[in-house]
């Protein structure tokens, strides 16, 4: 009976969580079709980041990674990585608000951008809020009762999963500027909370290490706070390259002008 609940609980779940992600790859192609047959371009290259992003986040939720994250904490971590990490790195680089942008007329587009500017978008998009919703949110998952308790709640456990997804991508999107944003900070501004967020998710993954979360076996919270520090190290780099990347970009026509009039 027990075997029979969890076998419907995780059909149920992986389902509702495939939806949104199924939707949101069918949308973006349809805009690009879109935006194509209006005679604009948009790059292949974008294309790719949003199919392969969603991919991760498919994958995260569904397949042997979705099916095992229950009982294996490993496993789950993985999952996190995919679902937190890699899926909105790609998605923002996909810059779907420029498409969207790209798909409207001048007056729904203004409208649009309005809205990104407004109160709730400007908190939640600043890159101090972002960072906690990000990285304090994994601290009250792992550190609560949280964790435990979802596995037992179908609606619980989707809205954990969306909420590591939409704070992982806010949390980007903060950083990198790819799409509009609601506020313009600077670079110094931005890199000084990074590196915070960066540290706090690096401390994380070793008090998981040390300190298993309730329910987690001493041996599978070794192997996840490893998974968690290296495999977070490797997209968190090919994030500081894109931020880094922008950051000399933008220095770049202010160095010319000092050339041009011989300030050094």
């Amino acid at each position: 009976m027990h075997n029979s609940h969890h076998l419907g609980y995780s059909f149920s779940f992986h389902l509702l969580l495939m939806v949104p992600f199924t939707f949101s790859l069918l949308a973006y192609l349809g805009a690009v079709v879109k935006v194509v047959l209006s005679g604009k371009t948009w790059p292949l290259y974008r294309v790719i980041w949003w199919v392969l992003g969603v991919f991760c986040a498919l994958g995260a939720v569904t397949g042997p990674i979705g099916a095992r994250a229950h009982a294996d904490f490993t496993v789950h971590m993985i999952g996190h990585l995919l679902l937190g990490m890699l899926a909105p790195l790609l998605m923002v680089l996909a810059a779907p608000m420029t498409l969207i942008l790209r798909t409207v007329n001048v007056v729904l587009a203004r409208r649009l951008c309005l809205i990104l500017k407004n109160k709730f978008f400007r908190f939640i998009g600043s890159p101090m809020i972002a960072s906690v919703l990000n990285i304090g949110g994994l601290w009250v998952l792992y550190y609560s009762s949280l964790y435990n308790v979802m596995q037992e709640n179908v609606f619980l456990h989707l809205l954990v999963h969306m909420h590591i997804f939409l704070a992982g991508y806010v949390f980007t999107l903060s950083i990198i500027y790819i799409d509009p944003a609601p506020h313009r900070l600077s670079f110094l501004h931005r890199g000084l909370v990074f590196a915070t967020a960066l540290s706090g998710h690096g401390i994380l993954a070793k008090f998981i290490y040390a300190h298993p979360p309730a329910g987690v076996s001493a041996e599978q919270a070794k192997m996840a706070g490893m998974v968690m520090y290296y495999g977070g190290d490797v997209i968190e780099l090919v994030l500081i390259i894109i931020f880094c990347y922008q950051w000399y970009k933008s220095s770049r026509p202010a160095k010319a002008v000092d050339q041009l009039y011989g300030v050094r």
